[in-house]
């Protein structure tokens, strides 16, 4: 049989609700099966989401392998993951992303404390934020 060319798109691109699938073919024995199959929420997600969950799952949800691996910002990645919470349905807690911001400047200004970097290291990791 031949290899797949093209992903079936999850949205409908007139309206931009669910599609559904009407038709399964079997590759290996061409066994077809026709009905209305739902998509799943993973297949409805645009490719940039999908690319950033990868890469997600990747680096195991280490938010500065993440950073690193696409060149962004942690205040880039948490909104990316958050928009692709958002897009699977689930509500998105804001609080955390602020709780998990002050943390990190506490963990810089703590560092600058004790020494272990300096003032414009400091200065360039809060810009971050």
């Amino acid at each position: 049989m031949g290899k797949i060319k093209y992903k079936a798109p999850g949205k409908c691109p007139v309206c931009g609700d669910e599609l559904l699938v009407s038709r399964l073919t079997c590759n290996f024995c061409s066994t077809k099966l026709e009905g209305e199959f739902s998509t799943c929420k993973f297949c409805r997600l645009p490719a940039e989401q999908l690319k950033f969950i990868e890469v997600f799952i990747k680096c195991r949800g280490n938010i500065k392998d993440v950073e690193k691996e696409l060149g962004i910002s942690y205040p880039t990645v948490r909104n990316r993951l958050d928009a692709v919470i958002a897009a699977l349905g689930y509500p998105v807690d804001t609080r955390v992303e602020s709780d998990e911001i002050t943390n990190k400047y506490r963990e810089t200004l703590d560092a600058l404390e004790k020494g272990e970097i300096s003032a414009t290291e400091a200065a360039r990791r809060l810009k971050k934020d």
